[in-house]
């Protein structure tokens, strides 16, 4: 009785949850990395050096850092279907006032504002999947979810490179027509989050009494068994030892992902091809990870290993990188986007379920936590793209800027090692009996 109940309201939620929320991250991406594409002629138009690009495209995660903790806690204490609206509605207005920047000034206030308008997205999805699903499912729903960023760059990037051939319909520049055009999906998507989305299990009236009163009762029996080794504070929580490295080791994953969103249009570009063959190239490495990550966490989740499931991603991208810096053609460029691709995005769904499995006692620690980890780990994209930018400016390449990403995924990857050998409470679940 208790695992078909189990298996009914698991693909209930699952069907009712996930493809809304993938929805809303894919929407969210785009206007993220939408930037890569719009300097393929924005650059030029408004007088844009690499590194005065790389550092304004980065500039977007200070605004994360500072307001993603405080943005999470507002999200756990007033619900979640208010605040991820409230996030979306005002991160579209942000993103569609990019079309009207006129120089590197304007360049960097927006997109910081861009970050403090989209802080607590991320994680506040995160946390909310820990109110619904076990953890043993969560990895697998997690890549799901996530699953939408490279989704967002297969369907993303051909769409980007065709509004750039809007260039000059009714007076305006093909990159702000983009700006203006992939912002009003968020802004229209807020309102509908306001009626569709559901706070928490104990207010699923689309779920029946029964199947209400199992996932109530699961997820408190999973909460109250992690409370013996949780943090007890919000600021004991942030200082979780374990935060603070899955924070580092985040920061790598984040510096190549939007190394990739912000640059690899143009690697891609330097061949002498056009907007619209750069958009459709793009996809390509995207579409192989999207496929990649969910092998990737289904085979996580059927094991019970988190560990090297996260380095091996780590080094596979992070290879990628450095055979993107020796490639000399287009073929050779796109087999190392699709390595770092792969990596990447096979990264994320493990490594994301191990905070959810320790952060447990008083649910603002666990939101303070999770927050914790996305903030710091996105400083990577800053440093990696402002990286790539200096670089490139002092030498005219890429290749050390990507080898210098690489390094850092390496380092990601080296952490991990360390922090499950210093564990002395397992941060893997019991694997799975099948």
């Amino acid at each position: 009785m208790a695992s078909e109940i189990q298996t009914r309201v698991l693909r209930k939620i699952t069907l009712r949850i996930v493809p809304f929320i993938m929805l809303l991250y894919f929407v969210a991406f785009i206007d993220r990395v939408n930037i890569g594409f719009a300097s393929l002629t924005m650059n030029k138009d408004i007088g844009l050096s690499p590194a005065v690009y790389g550092f304004g495209a980065g500039i977007f995660f200070w605004g994360y850092f500072l307001f993603e903790v405080p943005s999470n806690i507002i999200l756990h204490k007033i619900g979640a279907r208010i605040w991820i609206a409230r996030v979306m509605i005002t991160w579209g207005l942000v993103s569609a006032a990019m079309a009207f920047v006129q120089g590197p000034t304007s360049f960097y206030v927006l997109r910081f504002l861009l970050g403090v308008a989209e802080a607590g997205f991320f994680p506040g999805i995160i946390l909310y999947l820990s109110y619904w699903f076990p953890a043993r499912q969560r990895a697998a729903v997690t890549a799901l979810f996530m699953a939408a960023a490279p989704l967002s760059t297969v369907l993303g990037s051909p769409i980007s490179g065709a509004l750039l051939e809007m260039d000059g319909m009714f007076g305006f520049k093909g990159w702000q027509w983009l700006f203006v055009l992939e912002a009003l999906p968020a802004v229209l998507l807020g309102f509908v989050v306001l009626g569709f989305l559901t706070d928490r299990p104990e207010k699923a009236k689309w779920l029946a009494e029964d199947e209400r009163r199992w996932l109530v009762e699961t997820m408190n029996v999973e909460t109250t068994s992690k409370a013996a080794t949780a943090s007890h504070s919000i600021w004991r929580g942030l200082a979780d030892p374990r935060v603070l490295a899955l924070s580092l080791i985040y920061f790598g994953t984040s510096a190549g992902l939007y190394t990739l969103g912000v640059w690899a249009p143009q690697i891609i570009k330097q061949f002498g091809l056009s907007s619209l063959q750069v958009g459709f190239l793009n996809a390509l490495p995207a579409t192989a990870a999207v496929i990649a990550m969910i092998l990737w966490a289904r085979h996580s989740d059927r094991t019970g290993e988190r560990t090297w499931h996260v380095v091996w991603a780590c080094l596979i991208a992070a290879a990628g990188l450095a055979y993107a810096g020796l490639a000399t053609g287009v073929v050779a460029v796109l087999v190392a986007l699709t390595l770092v691709n792969i990596g990447i995005s096979s990264a994320k769904p493990p490594l994301w379920s191990m905070p959810t499995l320790f952060l447990s006692g008083p649910a603002a620690a666990a939101a303070a936590g999770i927050a914790t980890i996305n903030s710091i780990g996105n400083l990577g994209g800053f440093v990696g793209p402002a990286m790539i930018g200096w670089i490139k400016d002092q030498t005219g390449s890429f290749v050390g800027g990507l080898y210098f990403v690489a390094g850092l995924l390496v380092l990601s990857a080296v952490l991990t090692l360390l922090l499950s050998r210093a564990q002395t409470a397992p941060v893997e679940p019991v694997p799975q009996s099948n």
